[in-house]
Protein backbone atom coordinates (compact mmCIF):
# COMPACT_ATOMS: atom_id res chain seq x y z
CA UNK A 1 0.00 0.00 0.00
CA UNK A 2 1.03 3.60 -1.02
CA UNK A 3 -0.22 6.28 0.49
CA UNK A 4 0.55 10.17 -0.79
CA UNK A 5 -1.45 13.09 1.73
CA UNK A 6 -1.47 16.25 -0.30
CA UNK A 7 -2.42 19.87 2.00
CA UNK A 8 -5.10 21.49 -0.46
CA UNK A 9 -5.91 24.01 2.43
CA UNK A 10 -4.78 24.79 6.17
CA UNK A 11 -7.33 22.43 7.08
CA UNK A 12 -7.98 19.81 3.93
CA UNK A 13 -6.09 17.18 2.60
CA UNK A 14 -6.55 14.67 -0.53
CA UNK A 15 -4.78 11.48 0.71
CA UNK A 16 -4.41 9.04 -2.29
CA UNK A 17 -4.20 5.87 -1.93
CA UNK A 18 -2.51 2.94 -4.10
CA UNK A 19 -2.62 -0.87 -3.80
CA UNK A 20 -4.38 -3.25 -1.25
CA UNK A 21 -6.16 -2.38 1.65
CA UNK A 22 -5.64 -5.35 4.05
CA UNK A 23 -5.12 -5.15 7.69
CA UNK A 24 -1.77 -4.46 7.42
CA UNK A 25 -1.90 -1.82 5.51
CA UNK A 26 -5.13 -0.01 6.51
CA UNK A 27 -2.94 -0.33 10.49
CA UNK A 28 -0.03 1.70 8.75
CA UNK A 29 -2.94 4.08 7.13
CA UNK A 30 -4.86 4.77 9.96
CA UNK A 31 -1.72 5.62 12.28
CA UNK A 32 -0.02 7.92 9.34
CA UNK A 33 -3.25 9.60 8.76
CA UNK A 34 -4.04 10.15 12.57
CA UNK A 35 -0.67 12.02 13.46
CA UNK A 36 -0.89 13.78 10.35
CA UNK A 37 -4.23 15.25 11.02
CA UNK A 38 -3.50 15.71 14.95
CA UNK A 39 -0.37 17.64 14.12
CA UNK A 40 -2.00 19.90 11.33
CA UNK A 41 -5.60 20.24 13.05
CA UNK A 42 -7.26 18.77 10.01
CA UNK A 43 -11.03 19.27 9.65
CA UNK A 44 -11.47 18.08 6.10
CA UNK A 45 -10.35 14.54 4.15
CA UNK A 46 -10.59 13.58 0.66
CA UNK A 47 -9.43 9.83 -0.04
CA UNK A 48 -9.02 9.32 -3.71
CA UNK A 49 -9.16 5.48 -4.20
CA UNK A 50 -8.50 5.61 -7.98
CA UNK A 51 -5.58 2.99 -7.75
CA UNK A 52 -6.83 1.10 -4.65
CA UNK A 53 -7.21 -2.93 -6.53
CA UNK A 54 -8.67 -4.31 -3.09
CA UNK A 55 -10.56 -3.66 0.09
CA UNK A 56 -11.28 -5.74 2.65
CA UNK A 57 -13.25 -4.93 5.94
CA UNK A 58 -10.30 -4.11 7.60
CA UNK A 59 -10.52 -0.96 5.30
CA UNK A 60 -14.09 -0.40 6.51
CA UNK A 61 -12.56 0.13 10.02
CA UNK A 62 -9.75 2.37 8.54
CA UNK A 63 -12.21 4.92 6.56
CA UNK A 64 -14.32 4.60 9.62
CA UNK A 65 -11.89 5.52 12.29
CA UNK A 66 -11.19 8.78 10.15
CA UNK A 67 -14.57 9.79 10.07
CA UNK A 68 -14.62 9.47 13.73
CA UNK A 69 -11.92 11.40 14.30
CA UNK A 70 -12.58 14.29 12.12
CA UNK A 71 -16.14 14.44 13.29
CA UNK A 72 -14.24 15.28 16.61
CA UNK A 73 -13.15 18.36 14.42
CA UNK A 74 -16.38 19.23 13.20
CA UNK A 75 -15.39 18.54 9.53
CA UNK A 76 -15.88 15.96 6.60
CA UNK A 77 -14.89 12.79 4.66
CA UNK A 78 -15.09 12.13 1.21
CA UNK A 79 -14.27 9.37 -1.03
CA UNK A 80 -13.88 9.62 -4.58
CA UNK A 81 -13.04 7.45 -7.75
CA UNK A 82 -14.04 4.28 -5.96
CA UNK A 83 -14.47 0.56 -7.96
CA UNK A 84 -18.28 -0.88 -8.31
CA UNK A 85 -16.35 -4.09 -6.14
CA UNK A 86 -15.43 -1.29 -3.63
CA UNK A 87 -18.97 0.12 -3.72
CA UNK A 88 -20.32 -3.07 -3.19
CA UNK A 89 -18.13 -3.55 0.08
CA UNK A 90 -18.94 0.40 1.45
CA UNK A 91 -22.78 -0.40 0.87
CA UNK A 92 -22.50 -3.67 2.70
CA UNK A 93 -21.29 -2.06 5.74
CA UNK A 94 -23.54 0.63 6.11
CA UNK A 95 -20.98 3.38 5.23
CA UNK A 96 -22.99 4.84 2.67
CA UNK A 97 -25.49 6.01 5.35
CA UNK A 98 -23.30 7.91 7.38
CA UNK A 99 -22.89 11.37 6.40
CA UNK A 100 -19.39 10.82 3.54
CA UNK A 101 -19.69 12.22 0.04
CA UNK A 102 -19.06 8.67 -2.33
CA UNK A 103 -18.37 8.95 -5.53
CA UNK A 104 -18.02 5.71 -7.86
CA UNK A 105 -14.84 5.93 -10.19
CA UNK A 106 -15.84 7.00 -14.11
CA UNK A 107 -13.95 4.17 -15.92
Amino acid sequence: MNVKIVTLSHDTIKVYLKGEIDHHASLIIREDIDKYIDNRKIKNILFDFKDVSFMDSSGIGFIMGSYKLIQLYEGSLEIINISDTINRVIKLSGIDKLNIKISVNQR
